[in-house]
């Protein structure tokens, strides 16, 4: 009888303490991240690159450059170029990291540096910058502060651009620069006549409707969709 009662008074304890304990979204420790169950969260406080020098910027799912996708979806340009102004120096604007985080990767590309930022907050989330001219010597497992200025854009041989890379459950998921913005940081776009978040972002219902061609990485057409978004 008293075991009985034990188990009874031991068995509410454990209801109690599961009624209690709040659920945790998200597991630093397994670096993954469901975007589709929880959201994108929004984490970004300053801009990775100096927004007054810039004059557009390209479109999520675009066709500019050549295709950039993920393990979901393929031929389109799932990051964001940003085309500084005409008079000024290209190779003058300031890049910063834009989060907190830690050098995961650096890549040597035909025009300057490609570098993988991965995220402190959300270490499922891989910020991509390329084209930079490093302006430290930088080096993979080096930390880094939000607005910390990395270096500077590679110059006039092309644009600068950014990707967000999220490791899912269900594989590499690229989302929008601007997804990630919190709300203060995005007036600074709409202080430049951007009405919304979605003016950056070609849904996939829509680039799927619009279909671009590929041959490997480059595009054999262009699509009817605007490509770009021009800042006043």
């Amino acid at each position: 009888m008293l075991k009985q009662i034990l188990k009874i008074f031991f068995l509410s304890l454990v209801v109690v303490s599961c009624k209690d304990e709040k659920p945790t979204p998200y597991k630093v420790e397994d670096d993954t991240y469901d975007v589709d169950k929880f959201g994108i969260p929004k984490f970004v406080n300053l801009n990775y690159i100096e927004l007054d020098k810039i004059h557009r910027i390209s479109k999520f799912r675009s066709s500019v450059g050549h295709n950039y996708s993920d393990d979901f979806e393929f031929c389109r340009s799932m990051k964001h170029y940003f085309e500084p102004k005409s008079n000024i120096d290209w190779s003058s604007v300031k890049i910063f990291s834009p989060i907190s985080g830690t050098v995961f990767r650096i890549n040597q590309e035909w025009a300057g540096t490609q570098l993988h930022i991965k995220s402190k907050d959300y270490p499922a989330f891989y910020f991509i910058i390329f084209h930079i001219n490093l302006s430290d010597s930088l080096k993979v497992g080096d930390v880094l502060s939000a607005g910390n200025e990395i270096g500077t854009h590679i110059g006039y041989q092309t644009m600068s651009d950014i990707a967000i890379g999220v490791n899912t459950p269900n594989g590499w998921k690229l989302i929008s620069y601007f997804e990630v913005l919190t709300d203060s940081l995005f007036q600074k776009y709409q202080n430049r006549g951007v009405n919304s978040r979605n003016d950056f972002i070609i849904t996939k219902e829509a680039r799927d409707a619009d279909t671009l061609k590929c041959s490997g990485d480059t595009f054999l057409n262009v699509g009817t969709i605007e490509n770009w978004v021009v800042l006043e």
